[in-house]
């Protein structure tokens, strides 16, 4: 039976790395993960990292603001026996709320 899990991250590098950890290691198909903003308002996490916080490039200053506005979901659609793995991964990134719809 198929089963989705879904965590909010503070952080896009907290999403993306539960992404990276989901693919890469535990081998979880990419168009079964999902990242949006939970609501309606465009948001880039509660707080600031990565790319937020520098250009990422040397020498250049960065413009403009991030949207914090709230977290970042990210929603796993996986058999149930993998549930273990997901959750384990999601915690791992740095997930705030977890729970299984």
């Amino acid at each position: 039976m198929d089963q989705t899990i879904v965590a909010n991250f503070d952080t896009r590098r907290d999403a993306e790395t539960a992404v990276e950890h989901l693919v890469q290691e535990h081998g979880i198909d990419r168009a079964d993960i999902f990242v949006r903003a939970p609501g309606t308002a465009n948001t880039a996490g509660t707080r600031p990292a990565g790319a937020d916080v520098e250009s990422g490039h040397p020498g250049v200053e960065r413009r403009g603001e991030p949207e914090l506005a709230g977290p970042i979901e990210v929603s796993v659609e996986c058999d149930a026996r993998r549930s273990t793995v997901v959750r384990s991964a999601l915690e791992k990134a740095g997930a705030t709320q977890l729970r299984a719809e």
